[in-house]
């Protein structure tokens, strides 16, 4: 019976060779095909040299965000699982640099660039449009372009078309938003006479509740997001005319944090490359914001 025995665990451990040997052939093919892990799988090596880059010398990268916002970003229904385009194209860029990604809501949109500012987040990553005054703050790297979309009742019965159909109407938007910026501008202008009530909430599905309820003519959001409330309404909210103001989005780091910027926009440029940007902008069915040929 020994010899048997015997026999049966040489014959073991000759199938647990070969397995691993097919394990380490097989890896080492993908690394000769320049297979770039997929969106939140950490490589065991990076691919992108970080080596000079502080905030991530932990291995970790920490990124402020607004999970309120979907598609962009927000918690995936009865989770605290984060999910978007946004959450997807952070996933991806922290694999290529080898460290894990670690995503905080922020405390208040308004506040993000001030919270990145004092060294809460090593990135924010939000939906952050792009403009003079953020950009004298921080540095923004451009990766998805948006608007503003209007969202009201279904039907449409104030005929809202644009900004300026606001002109003495109730409109709901999140603080810290261009949206608000936009309205206040029309305040300024074409609705100097007849004002703008411009209703702030501290998060978007907030300023969209009181739409439903009636409270306000009109919510005003990035066009990806007011065009998501509506399907999300179930036809008792749609969108009005079209996108207004179409602007980039940045991912924004510190102005003292140079290095992490350059490692940012090579992890992007790379992600473009291999296709696994347009994917995940497919993914999300927002290709209509891409910035990239």
């Amino acid at each position: 019976m020994q010899p048997r025995s015997l026999g049966r665990m040489s014959l073991l451990f000759l199938v647990l060779a070969l397995a691993a040997v097919l394990a380490f052939a097989a890896c080492e093919d993908d690394k000769k095909d320049g297979k770039t892990p997929s969106a939140g799988e950490t490589p065991t090596a990076a691919a992108i040299d970080i080596s000079g880059v502080p905030e991530l010398q932990d291995g970790e990268m920490f990124i402020g965000s607004d999970m309120t916002y979907p598609p962009i970003e927000s918690l995936e229904e009865g989770t605290d699982n984060p999910v978007g385009l946004d959450i997807d194209l952070a996933k991806a860029v922290a694999a290529l640099l080898g460290v894990e990604v670690k995503f905080q809501q922020v405390a208040d949109f308004a506040g993000i660039v001030g919270d990145l500012k004092v060294k809460r987040y090593d990135v924010v990553w939000s939906a952050i449009t792009i403009n003079p005054e953020r950009s004298a703050e921080i540095d923004l790297i451009a990766y998805f372009e948006a608007g503003t979309g209007i969202l009201v009742q279904a039907g449409n019965p104030k005929g809202i078309q644009s900004i300026e159909d606001l002109c003495g109407l109730k409109a709901a938007a999140q603080t810290g938003t261009v949206q608000i910026d936009q309205m206040e501008a029309a305040n300024a202008g074409p609705c100097a006479d007849n004002n703008i009530d411009i209703r702030t909430f501290p998060d978007n599905p907030a300023a969209v509740a009181e739409l439903s309820l009636g409270r306000v003519d009109a919510n005003l959001a990035d066009d990806p997001v007011v065009a998501n409330s509506a399907l999300e309404s179930e036809g008792d909210l749609e969108v009005a005319g079209g996108a207004i103001e179409s602007a980039p989005y940045g991912i924004g780091v510190r102005k003292d944090s140079p290095e992490l910027k350059a490692v940012l926009e090579e992890a992007l440029d790379q992600l473009v490359a291999d296709g696994t940007y347009a994917q995940v902008l497919a993914d999300w069915q927002l290709e209509a914001g891409s910035i990239f040929d």
